[in-house]
C-alpha cells in the first residue's frame, strides 16, 4: 500500500498565501444566546459568508491553481452535492480552466445552477456522492482531465485548515472547536492547524447520525463504507472517509459526536432567528451538537458554520420540522361532542391558553368515536413545550380526550 500523503502546518501557511485576495477571512460573530445556553462565550466562524456560500473554496482552488500547464489543458472533474462544485467551477474560472461537475441525482437546485453560472458543465449520477464520484473518475480516465476530489487531496486539506488558522487570530482565547465532519477535508485541516499552535484546544467533529462514517471507521483504524444514508445535510452526507482525511481526523481530532436530523432543523432555525443567517443543516452541524448538550463543551468555544447553500423549498421543510422538533407545532386529534358549538367551545379553549390554529379537520368516520362525537384534527403553533404542557392540560381538565 502506497503511504498515505500527510498535511501539516507549514502546507496550511503556505496555502494561506496563495489563497490571499482568492478566499475572504469570514467574519467571527459572537453569539449572545449560545453563550448563555453554554454558560460562557461562544462564537460562530461564518464560513456561510465565504465565496460560493462555503468553506470550499479555499480547498478547491488551492488544488487547481497548483496544476501544471499540460494538466490545466485538459480541464478539471469533480463531484459534489453542491458545495465542493461551486468552489472548482469558481476556481477553474477565475484561472481559465475547463470544469465538469458529476451531482448526485436530488442535488439542491440552488447549488446546480450556481455551478452553473461559474461556468462549469453539469451532469447528474447516482443516489449519492459515492456515485456520482465514481462516474467523475471515470471521465478523468476517459478525457484526461483531473480531478479534483472533494477532500481526499493535501492541497484541498491543507487550503480548509486556513480556516483553522483564522479561528486562532479571532478568536486566541478559545478551547473548544466544534466543525461539521462529512468526507473531512474541513475538520481535518482545521484540527491540523490548530493542534499545531494550540495543542491545548480540543477539537470536536460533528456528523448527521444518518451518515455517520467516522465513528465506525475510527473504531475499525480504517475507513469501513456505510451502507446506506438518510439525511437532510446533503453536505457531509459522505459514506466512505478518504485516506488523507481519516489519518488527519484519527491524529488531530478529539472527539466525534453525531446529531439527529431533529437537531439539524432546529439548529438550522435557530441559527436563522436568533443570528439572523441563512445556513444549510450541514453547515448548522456545530450549533447542533451546542443545543444537544451545552454543558459538554468547554467555553470559550467557536462553532463553524460550514455552509449557506441552501434550497428556499428545503429551508421551507426544515424551518417546519425545526418548529416542530422545538414543541411549537402540535398535530392534535380531539374528540368533541358533535353539537352545535361544539367546535367553537374547543377553539375557545385554545384560544384561551394561547395557542394558535393553523389548520382544522373533521373526521365522522372512525371506529373509535362513539354514536354522536366527532373527532377533530388540530394543527396548532405554541411558544415551545412548556405551552404545549399548558394546553394539553387545559383541554384533559376541560374534559376532551385528547391524542397527540
Amino acid at each position: 500500500m502506497s503511504e498515505v500523503p500527510t498535511v501539516g502546518l507549514a502546507d496550511i501557511q503556505a496555502a494561506r498565501e496563495v489563497l490571499r485576495g482568492v478566499a475572504i477571512e469570514t467574519p467571527m460573530e459572537e453569539s449572545r444566546w449560545l453563550s448563555a445556553l453554554a454558560g460562557g462565550p461562544v462564537s460562530l466562524k461564518c464560513e456561510n459568508l465565504q465565496r460560493t456560500g462555503s468553506f470550499k473554496a479555499r480547498g478547491a482552488y488551492l488544488r487547481i491553481s497548483r496544476l501544471s500547464p499540460e494538466e490545466r489543458a485538459h480541464g478539471v472533474v469533480a463531484a459534489s452535492a453542491g458545495n465542493h462544485a461551486q468552489g472548482v467551477a469558481l476556481a477553474a474560472q477565475m484561472l481559465g480552466i475547463r470544469a465538469t461537475i458529476f451531482m448526485p441525482e436530488g442535488a439542491p437546485i440552488p447549488k446546480e445552477k450556481a455551478t452553473r453560472g461559474y461556468g462549469a458543465d453539469v451532469s447528474f449520477h447516482g443516489r449519492y456522492l459515492e456515485d456520482a464520484l465514481a462516474e467523475a473518475t471515470a471521465f478523468a480516465e476517459r478525457t484526461g482531465a483531473v480531478l479534483i476530489h472533494p477532500f481526499d487531496h493535501a492541497d484541498i486539506v491543507a487550503g480548509q485548515g486556513t480556516c483553522g488558522l483564522e479561528i486562532l487570530e479571532q478568536a486566541p482565547d478559545v478551547k473548544t472547536v466544534l466543525v461539521s465532519l462529512g468526507g473531512g477535508g474541513l475538520l481535518g485541516g482545521v484540527a491540523i492547524a490548530v493542534k499545531a499552535l494550540r495543542p491545548d484546544v480540543r477539537v470536536i467533529g460533528v456528523q448527521a447520525a444518518q451518515a455517520a462514517a467516522y465513528p465506525a471507521s475510527l473504531a475499525a483504524g480504517q475507513p469501513v463504507k456505510l451502507e446506506s444514508m438518510s439525511t437532510m445535510a446533503d453536505g457531509i452526507a459522505v459514506g466512505l472517509p478518504g485516506q488523507i482525511t481519516f489519518a488527519a481526523v484519527r491524529d488531530h481530532v478529539d472527539e466525534i459526536v453525531t446529531v439527529s436530523e431533529e437537531s439539524l432543523s432546529r439548529a438550522v432555525l435557530a441559527v436563522l432567528e436568533r443570528a439572523k443567517m441563512v445556513v444549510e443543516p450541514a453547515g448548522a452541524a456545530a450549533v447542533a451538537a451546542l443545543l444537544d448538550h451545552p454543558d459538554a463543551f468547554e467555553t470559550p468555544a467557536v462553532a463553524v458554520l460550514s455552509g449557506g447553500n441552501i434550497d428556499p423549498l428545503l429551508l421551507g421543510k426544515v424551518i417546519r420540522h425545526g418548529m416542530s422538533a422545538a414543541g411549537r407545532y402540535l398535530n392534535l386529534r380531539v374528540c368533541i361532542p358533535d353539537l352545535p358549538g361544539g367546535l367553537a367551545e374547543l377553539l375557545g379553549d385554545i384560544s384561551a391558553v394561547g395557542a394558535n390554529v393553523l389548520e382544522v379537520v373533521h373526521e365522522r368516520i372512525s371506529p373509535s368515536l362513539h354514536l354522536h362525537e366527532v373527532e377533530v384534527h388540530l394543527q396548532l403553533e405554541t411558544r415551545g413545550e412548556p405551552h404545549t404542557e399548558q394546553l394539553l392540560y387545559r383541554l384533559r381538565e376541560r374534559g376532551y380526550r385528547v391524542y397527540d
